[in-house]
């Protein structure tokens, strides 16, 4: 990534630009913009996060705002109320008042004098999915977005449920929020007052596992803020980007075909990072083509980009398997339209001999009832540390499956999301079926391509779930994750399929069995690419964060396996180190630690539990606060626990508790 020091405008900053919300609640902003915007307006980008603007996401921003402001943008980077610097309560992801705010404070942007008068919004994850969410409330002002790893789908396409299944995600990625809403805001922005202002946040914490693990179909709680519902409500011109290595690259496709407004897609090899700086590379000059997407729709300069195919995505090469890479080979595909008309379907039937066939053949009856630790070769639903979180080598979890493969003579470029129908029957009312499709290499090695859960009791629907009649055969459809992956001639595709898939997703209550009597798997397979179809420029950015190194970072993941009670256990820390900024002298870091624990014969022996620390501190002031959290179920019931501890100079300033008893709704 080549660093930037010198742009067509000067740059001002603000690390503590007030703004006012119409009940009196102050958001702080930190702001760049040219140093002549006063006499020259210029558009503005939001980017509108509870992560910190202090130490959350300072690396990043560092990169990316300054690089905008530089050519010709008013950049602000706001925290949330009730995080950060910010005054005020959260109350829930993508609440009322969370986009009623965000609205506003685009009106302020936008009536300020430094501002034409054109607003764009942007971010990654949380920032994506409000972009989408503000942009269909259409703010007058607001007149593009970019959306990087979010979703139009707050139910079936976020960290909460996949298919109907609750994804542990829920409790991991709710004690994260626990842990980060719950540190104080910096006393050298917020004065005498911080200390108010943490103690007012601290008691007013929502436990959110428990919030989202209220609403288990899909009711209107999932529906509010899920674009998909009116696609039409959006008339931002849109870009929408994902990583293969992410969890929210489905929601791409989606948009490039819903949208009515002006829409673009890219798919890259990443995590679940932004692409001028992400793994695996190759990495892309996202700012420069941003900046593209900026001149046009804010500043009405014509960039081309209308030009640009519908979607550019990175085509994988077959690889070994591996908990992560560096890299990726491949090439990038360009399709002037979406959906393409250069992709087809190939579709292949699951045989009585355990193959994959052109045609339906004779009946069969395969029994299936996976041990409760099948899928701890799954990585992480949403790979963001940067540890080894990618699916490793699935050989392990292809023996606790039915396994169905198919000898390649000829290469296939797969592109889209594969379809998978079973006919099949349980012995329990309430199970689950995974199905995998994977690359297994000559020597065995077997490499994930993509996946799919179903929750069987949301055949007909996530919001009206039903029980099974043990022993009557059902068919079901469900689409796996989109990919872009070639699979060369020589490899086998399989498709395993399994009746758990932890800890992916909490398991059902009883240990099922399914048998198998037909299956069809459907895939999208593209005319083989010849080579790059598109090429982007070369990563870019602003000089990044100044920081002093205290304590290094480090990512570890292992699996326990208790040889005398048969408990095994994925036992997960990130360490992210800690660090003092070289200007303002803030230090910050933090730990993490999860641990997924199970009976692989007793599904109802589940139980994950996570501890988080967070620290900040400057000269002789530091605060620490620890989160707990802790989940396991019965047949009728999950049971949840959190604690938060906040020290300040290692003295207990303050403790909470919290339980949570929730019914299970088919799950």
């Amino acid at each position: 990534m080549r660093t930037v020091d010198r742009f067509p405008r000067n740059i001002i900053e603000h690390a503590d630009m007030g703004i006012a919300m119409p009940d009196g609640c102050r958001l702080s902003a930190r702001v760049w913009m040219p140093d002549d915007a006063s006499e020259q307006p210029v558009p503005a980008i939001l980017e509108f996060l509870p992560y910190r603007k202090r130490d959350g996401t300072t690396a990043r921003d560092n990169l990316t705002h300054p690089y905008f402001a530089g050519h010709g943008y008013a950049c602000l980077r706001v925290d949330m109320r009730g995080n950060g610097d910010s005054e005020g309560l959260m109350e829930d992801e993508y609440s009322e008042q969370e986009l009623g705010d965000a609205c506003d404070v685009i009106a302020w942007i936008a009536s300020q004098p430094w501002c034409s008068g054109t607003v764009g919004m942007m971010g990654i994850s949380w920032g994506g999915f409000n972009s989408l969410q503000v942009a269909a409330l259409q703010p007058p002002a607001l007149k593009a977005i970019i959306t990087l790893c979010s979703t139009d789908d707050r139910y079936a396409d976020d960290i909460h449920y996949k298919g109907g299944l609750l994804l542990n995600e829920n409790l991991g990625w709710g004690a994260t929020m626990l842990a980060y809403s719950s540190r104080a805001p910096d006393p050298a922005l917020r004065g005498e007052k911080w200390r108010d202002m943490w103690r007012e946040r601290l008691e007013n914490e929502p436990f959110l596992p428990a919030v989202w693990l209220r609403h288990q179909t899909r009711d209107a709680y999932w529906k509010r803020g899920s674009v998909c519902e009116d696609f039409a409500s959006i008339k931002a011109a849109t870009l929408a980007i994902g990583g293969w290595g992410d969890a929210y690259k489905n929601a791409v496709p989606r948009l490039m075909q819903g949208i009515g407004a002006p829409v673009k897609g890219i798919i890259g090899p990443w995590v679940h990072k932004y692409p001028h700086f992400a793994v695996p590379a190759p990495r892309i000059g996202f700012l420069q083509e941003a900046l593209r997407w900026w001149d046009r729709w804010l500043k009405d300069i014509d960039t081309g980009v209308e030009g640009d195919p519908a979607y550019r995505g990175y085509l994988m090469d077959s690889v070994r398997p591996k908990s992560w890479y560096t890299e990726r080979p491949g090439c990038w595909i360009a399709e002037p339209q979406w959906p393409s008309a250069t992709i087809g379907s190939r579709s292949y039937h699951l045989g009585s001999g355990m193959v994959l066939a052109d045609e339906a053949g004779a009946a069969f009856a395969h029994l299936v009832s996976s041990p409760q630790d099948c899928g701890m070769m799954g990585g992480e639903y949403c790979a963001i540390w940067l540890g080894p979180e990618l699916p490793g080598d699935q050989r392990r979890d292809d023996a606790l499956s039915l396994c169905y493969d198919r000898a390649l003579d000829e290469t296939i470029d797969i592109v889209g999301a594969p379809e998978i129908s079973l006919t099949l029957a349980s012995d329990r009312p309430v199970a689950m079926v995974a199905v995998r499709l994977c690359d297994v290499h000559p020597d065995g090695a077997s490499t994930r391509i993509t996946y799919g859960v179903f929750n069987l009791c949301h055949r007909g629907g996530h919001d009206a779930p039903q029980p099974l009649e043990p022993g009557q055969e059902y068919r079901i459809s469900f689409k796996l994750d989109d990919i872009a992956y070639r699979i060369p001639a020589g490899h086998r595709l399989r498709v395993a399929v399994s009746s758990s898939y932890w800890p992916m997703v909490w398991p059902s209550p009883q240990q099922a069995s399914l048998t198998l009597s037909a299956g069809r798997i459907d895939i999208p397979a593209r005319k083989l690419a010849e080579g790059d179809e598109w090429t982007f420029a070369e990563p870019e950015a602003a000089a990044p964060w100044q920081l002093d190194i205290l304590r290094e970072a480090a990512n570890r993941r292992h699996i326990e396996h208790d040889q005398v009670s048969g408990r095994i256990a994925l036992v997960i820390e990130d360490d992210f180190g800690e660090a003092r900024d070289r200007d303002h002298g803030l230090i910050h870091g933090g730990t993490a630690r999860e641990r997924w624990e199970i009976d692989p014969g007793d599904p109802l022996s589940a139980r994950g539990e996570t501890h988080w620390t967070e620290i900040s501190g400057r000269d002789d002031w530091r605060i620490r606060t620890e989160t707990f959290t802790t989940m396991r179920s019965d047949a009728g019931h999950f049971y949840l626990t959190g604690r938060i501890e906040a020290y300040e100079n290692d003295e207990l300033a303050f403790e909470r508790d919290f339980d949570e008893t929730i019914e299970r709704h088919f799950i």
